[in-house]
Order: C-alpha cells, then structure tokens, then sequence
C-alpha cells in the first residue's frame, strides 16, 4: 500500500472514531492549493536544463503551512500529497501552531553542480515566492536538500519582500538557525520513547535497542540512547548493517563514519545481513530509514516489544494489524519523529522575535512538547479505547477539524 492510500486510511478511521461530519471529512483531505511551475535553468556547459518544481500546500487552518522541500529525480506527486497531508496532522498534534505543506523538484542534485543548484533553488524561489511566506507557508530542508539550500531561498525571497529570515526554516546558524535542530528529530524520539517507558515502569538503560538508518535522525537516536545508558545492539545505512550483542560503542562508530562516510569495516562489531536487522533479537526497533520497510511478509518475525517510528510511513497498515496482534507497541511517525518540525517552530519564532536561545532551552522546551504530546495522545486513546497510531491521528484529525469549524468553514 502507498504512503498516499495509508495515510487516507488513517486519516479516514480517524475520521470515523470522531464521528466527523462526512462534507467536513471530504473537505478536510483534498489539499488547499497545489503548484506546479516550471524550472529553466543555464547549466555549466552553457545549455539550457528545465525541471517541474511544485508545492503542495494541504491546509492552513491552524496556521501557516509548513514542510519540507525535496530534490530527488522520481518526486512521485502522490507521495508529496501524503506527506503533505501528514504534515498537517504531525504539526496538530505536536500541538504546534501550523499547517501541512510538501514541495521539490524532479532532479537529480547528485548530477548538479553547486552553482546550477543554485540557479535551480533562486528560479524556483522566484516561482513560488508569493505563495509562501512567514506567516503563509513556511519550506524546510527535505531528501537532497540542506541548510545552504534554505539559505539561497531566504537570499532570494529577501530580494522581493525584504530580509525574512523566518520565511524558511533548518537555515545555517550564520543566517538565523536555531540550535539543536541537527539534533532535534532523533532527540525528540527519544524524549517520546521516555515518555512512553514512563507509563511502563521502565528506562533506556534497560533495554536493548536495534537501529535501522544511520543517517541524521537514526544517528542522533542512537547518540542519545547511549548517553543515557541503553545498549544499541545492532545498526545499519545503506553500505550494510553491524552487530554486538554486548553493545556497540556509538561514540567510536560515530567517529568511524565521519572518517568514512559509511558504517563499512567498522571494527567494534560484526557484520550482519541487512535484511535481518529488522527481525533482531531485542526490546526495542527504531527504523529511521525509509517507508514500507515492515511489511506483512516481515512483521510475524519482528521480535522487538517497541516500535519506535523515526521514519515516515516505516510500518504499512498489514505489518501494523500484524503486530497490534502480537502485542508490540508502536510509537507513532506522526508523534515520534516530529521532533525536527517542533524546533522548526522554535526556530521561527525566534527569528520573528528576533530573539535567540541558547541549545539548554531549545532541548528543554523539546522535551516538554514531546512529553505533553504524549500526554495527549494517551489521553486519546482512553476515551476512544484505541491504539497509540489511532490515537494520535485522531488527536490531530480533531485539532483541524475543531480550527475549521471555529473559522466557519461552510460560509
């Protein structure tokens, strides 16, 4: 099942658990505004290139719309829907005051230069410029792209509005970037997956954990599990997966991937096949890498008693139905990595105060919007006698649904 048609079954068993007036349902899925424009840029050699660039702005009840922009050759536009979509009910229930967007180019950034990258990031800025904005919709970093890119789209957007820093956010710190946003998704899953033991009884320390994805969030997840004392017991990108049932050291493998760009050769663990990674021996999964990786063909074997989900869309609906059964508990994307988005906010509001914070408070506010989101969601759960998943689309799906009514949606 695509990330498109799971999303509108969560969004719609949300809807149903609510009791959503089915008008309001419908009006709430199809996306506020979709653009499309076209990019044609000079490349190095003097010819000219074009590119289809877009932005999917789902809805801004709640506030401005805000998400990623990605770079990536096969921008399928049923995926940015989805995400766009998720977007809006991640940001509901992070309880922050935002709506959902999704946005990129068709192009390979691997085959560009950094200059056409640039003429690419300036043109497209200069397409969409008065569609977005501070208090419109706010673009983020996404797959293939970074803070240089947000720093050309401010540059750019700066030109036609005056200097806006808050009109994007993950910029470089030079340029009004918080602190604590590298950190920020794969902390954040860890202040939920504390809040989630909290309920247990139980603490990092006590448990064993198995990574998939060693990118920013899988990395940062797995620095912070080993500073507060767990065992990460086996982890992989996309070179290959390593294990130590004793307990990789996280600070030396780090290092090793700085060096080396990869978690190959690393020498404090033994290589494994990646696709066994998954189905590992332990208490606690954190897939950070892509979507659909538990599927029903994998889930009956998924040994882990947590799920914690820093990626997007990692479990489909079958492999979910499968491990509600066995009895595994699965942390929800919507909560457990919206982390990155929370300090986004931070970051924004930063900037339009003009006002920065130093990293203490950004991780202590994190850790409070992370905890009392959890709150919330468990809140959900007891009186719509549901799980963790439906728990917190319903949360989200009702925090839209009241701002659209409160507004006058039918007028």
């Amino acid at each position: 099942m695509n990330a498109l048609a799971a999303t509108n079954r969560n969004f719609r068993r949300a809807a149903r658990i609510l009791g959503l007036d089915s008008k309001l349902e419908n009006s709430l899925l199809i996306p506020f505004r979709e653009i499309k424009v076209e990019c044609t840029i000079p490349k190095d050699d003097g010819t000219l290139a074009s590119y289809v660039g877009f932005r999917i702005q789902h809805d801004n009840a709640r506030g401005p719309m805000k998400g990623g922009i990605r770079y990536h050759p096969e921008v399928d536009p049923d995926e940015v829907n989805a995400l766009a979509q998720l977007m809006t009910w991640k940001t509901a229930v992070a309880d922050i005051p935002y709506g959902g967007a999704k946005g990129g180019i068709g192009c390979n950034p691997g085959d560009l230069s950094v200059s056409e990258l640039e003429r690419l990031t300036r043109v497209f800025t200069q397409k969409i410029h008065d569609l977005i904005g501070i208090q419109r919709d706010v673009p983020a970093p996404d797959m293939g792209t970074n803070a240089q890119t947000m720093a050309w789209i401010l540059d750019e957007y700066s030109k036609f509005h005056g200097h806006s820093p808050a009109v994007v956010t993950g910029k470089p710190i030079d340029l009004g970037g918080s602190l604590g946003r590298e950190a920020a998704t794969g902390l954040g899953a860890i202040f939920a997956t504390e809040a989630l033991f909290a309920e247990y009884g139980k603490s990092i320390s006590d448990m064993t954990f198995v990574i998939q994805g060693f990118g920013n969030v899988g990395s940062w997840a797995a620095r912070s599990i080993y500073e507060r004392g767990g065992k990460v017991i086996a982890v992989s990108d996309v070179s290959g997966a390593i294990r130590n049932p004793n307990g990789i050291d996280i600070t030396a493998l780090l290092k090793h991937k700085e060096g080396n760009g990869s978690l190959k050769d690393f020498s404090g663990g033994d290589v494994m096949d990646p696709d066994e990674l998954l189905v590992h021996e332990c208490d606690v999964l954190i897939p950070c890498a892509l979507g659909g990786v538990l599927n029903k063909e994998n889930a009956a074997d998924v040994k882990a008693k947590f799920i914690i989900e820093g990626a997007n869309h990692p479990t489909d609906p079958d492999a979910d139905e499968i491990l509600s059964k066995k009895g595994v508990i699965i942390l929800p994307d919507i909560y457990a990595n919206s982390g990155g988005v929370t300090v986004s906010y931070f970051e924004w509001v930063q900037n339009i105060q003009g006002f920065m914070w130093d990293e203490e408070k950004v991780k202590h506010e994190l850790k409070k919007y992370m905890t009392r989101g959890f709150r919330n969601i468990k809140a959900m759960c007891q009186i719509h006698n549901c799980d963790l998943r439906m728990g917190a689309f319903s949360l989200g799906v009702n925090r839209v649904a009241r701002a659209t009514l409160l507004r006058g949606w039918e007028a």
